[in-house]
């Protein structure tokens, strides 16, 4: 895969690395981008073992799930098993969603809705083939973070799960990065009002520019340059 803007080369272990040294950030920021205000001193301490005070036990759960999602994301990468099929997205799903979801590990059998847009994801039965038209979609994408990008703009948009989607998303996106040697996109919290208004606009006209160039925006400036070295 060619990354086409900063010019960095693919190198797996050192991203890898520093999405590694990144976990306690990537899972305060993704808690918190779901309304969990929890600090990043208090996820580095539940992630070390110890709960922490203030927080309900559900809470905590499902910061712990995201934590051993990213675990499993880490280890499938490792050991070249990562692929973007739907066997890999339940089992990342079945842990991520644990009890935070009506269902987990299996794309939704239902339809949902989505707050605050009057788009329809499509109906439980069109997903299989949407799911192989992503694919195909993205393999004509050259550049790794337009295609990156892509899975997570089109898993939120036709929610192949009950909940937990744009967390998926972004997994997906990471695995697929992370796997081609460049570094993940974290989202952080400070920027949920700016996500949250382009992603409604997404969700209506499905048009992924200004999403793209905002999700890139994302993607700390220290890390291109230690990529690039």
């Amino acid at each position: 895969m060619l990354e086409t803007r900063w010019n960095m080369k693919p190198h797996k272990a050192k991203a890898l690395m520093l999405a590694k040294r990144q976990l306690a950030e990537l899972v305060c920021d993704a808690v918190n981008l779901e309304g969990l205000p929890f600090t990043l001193p208090e996820i580095q301490t539940l992630l070390d073992g110890v709960t922490v005070g203030g927080h309900k036990i559900s809470d905590q759960n499902i910061a712990l799930n995201q934590a051993n999602a990213w675990r499993m994301l880490f280890s499938l990468i490792e050991e070249n098993r990562f692929e973007i099929t739907p066997e890999t997205l339940c089992a990342l799903h079945a842990v991520a969603a644990k009890d935070d979801a009506l269902e987990w590990g299996r794309f939704r059998s239902g339809g949902v809705t989505i707050a605050g847009t009057a788009y329809m994801p499509p109906k439980a039965s069109d997903l299989p083939y949407l799911f192989d038209c992503m694919i195909a979609e993205a393999s004509d994408i050259p550049d790794v973070y337009d295609r990156a990008i892509h899975y997570f703009l089109t898993m939120a948009r036709y929610q192949f799960f009950y909940d937990v989607n744009k967390r998926m998303g972004r997994f997906v996106m990471n695995g697929f990065l992370l796997a081609s040697g460049f570094p993940a996109i974290n989202l952080p919290a400070r920027r949920q009002l700016e996500f949250n208004r382009l992603m409604l606009s997404f969700y209506e006209d499905g048009v992924q520019k200004p999403m793209n160039i905002f999700m890139r925006s994302c993607l700390d400036e220290r890390i291109i340059t230690i990529m690039s070295e």
